[in-house]
């Protein structure tokens, strides 16, 4: 019976068996004890009194005493009763409200809400914490869905061209030559730079990386990028400059990661600066600890893209970045890296064609260098 009793119905219950318990423990005890008293009373106002008369006055007591006892029990069994109920419905309907959520949440419908009952901090907190988490399952849900289809959509140019290749050798159409091992080649690179790609956002996002971390000077992190991207920035005609000022000083970090971190703001700089520009890697100290920052006057970010930048697969104009050759992870993987560090990357833009600035602040270690 009671595994077909609803949560009012139960609490209800349970506030009965309190109100009876109480009741009947209060008529056993003035049973009890009501006598006793009565006959000391009697003694003490009217002195001895004759074995029938205290027998007759005895019952006219218990008869009073009962039926006063009675009245009062059911009056206030009523009453009882009554605001049980009302309080049981009203503690439970947060609680049926939010089973009710959570069942449409188990079936994917991520968008179920529940309200703040008022009943205190405690109920007031766990109806926020389950909207919270209901929205990060919508957020994860969308993220999964536009990973799926951005995996797809990635896979299927490189595929499509090597499938082609295999095609015209099946057919006998000669496809040797230079150009074609070339093209092969590329598009290989492409698959393993993005396999590549999703392991490493993967493993830095759910915290699976291994980080040895040491101070280590950020004017070295800076150096050694530079020299590492510079190749590249000569081969596309594009500047490189690094600056670093003299306090900048030592942070606590995998200098292997970070160069990691630095490396892909230093590619994603590239890939949006045209011939003839020029990008600036400065680090600087302040209170908040040591930036540093990726500067160039490449294709810039609309305002509205910049919330965004950081997401998986995330591009502000899709067919440009594609052509780019960046997989859109790049970035995800630097966010997990420094988020891991402690630190945090930021993105500024003034707005298409006018360069973007990418920040990575990690917590200063040991003093600042000497001027």
């Amino acid at each position: 019976m009671r595994g077909q009793l609803g949560l009012p119905g139960r609490l209800l219950a349970a506030q009965t068996f309190v109100v009876l318990t109480g009741a009947a423990t209060l008529a056993m005890v003035a049973a009890a004890v009501g006598p006793a008293i009565f006959r000391s009373h009697l003694r003490r106002v009217a002195g001895p009194v004759d074995p029938g008369t205290a027998h007759h006055v005895e019952e006219a007591y218990a008869s009073a005493s009962a039926l006063a006892l009675g009245v009062a029990i059911a009056a206030s069994l009523l009453a009882a009763l009554a605001v049980s109920a009302y309080l049981a419905r009203r503690l439970a309907q947060p609680v049926t409200q939010l089973a009710a959520a959570a069942a449409d949440v188990s079936r994917g419908e991520y968008a179920a809400r529940v309200n703040a009952p008022g009943f205190g901090p405690e109920f007031d907190t766990v109806a926020a914490a389950f909207n919270a988490m209901a929205a990060r399952l919508a957020d994860a849900e969308t993220t999964r869905r536009r990973l799926l289809a951005d995996l797809g959509h990635e896979l299927r140019t490189p595929l499509a061209t090597i499938e082609a290749y295999v095609d015209a050798a099946e057919d006998g159409i000669a496809v040797e030559g230079e150009e074609t091992w070339t093209v092969l080649r590329a598009q290989t690179t492409r698959l393993r730079r993005l396999a590549e790609d999703v392991v490493a956002v993967s493993r830095a996002e759910e915290h699976q990386l291994d980080l040895h971390r040491r101070p280590v000077a950020a004017g070295e992190l800076v150096s050694a990028a530079v020299a590492a991207a510079r190749p590249r920035y000569v081969a596309k005609g594009v500047a490189l400059h690094e600056q670093v000022a003299p306090d900048a000083g030592l942070i606590d970090a995998d200098a292997q990661r970070m160069g990691q971190v630095l490396g892909n703001l230093l590619d994603n700089a590239l890939r949006h600066t045209p011939p003839a520009g020029h990008v600036t890697v400065r680090a600087t100290r302040d209170h908040e600890g040591v930036h540093v920052s990726v500067a160039d006057t490449g294709d810039g970010i609309d305002v509205r893209h910049l919330p965004h930048v950081f997401e998986r697969f995330y591009r502000a104009d899709a067919a440009r970045d594609r052509d780019h050759g960046g997989s859109g992870i790049g970035l995800a993987v630097a966010r997990a890296i420094v988020t891991q560090h402690g630190g945090r990357i930021t993105a500024a833009s003034e707005g298409r064609g006018k360069g973007a600035t990418f920040t990575v602040t990690l917590p200063a270690a040991g003093p600042r260098a000497a001027s």
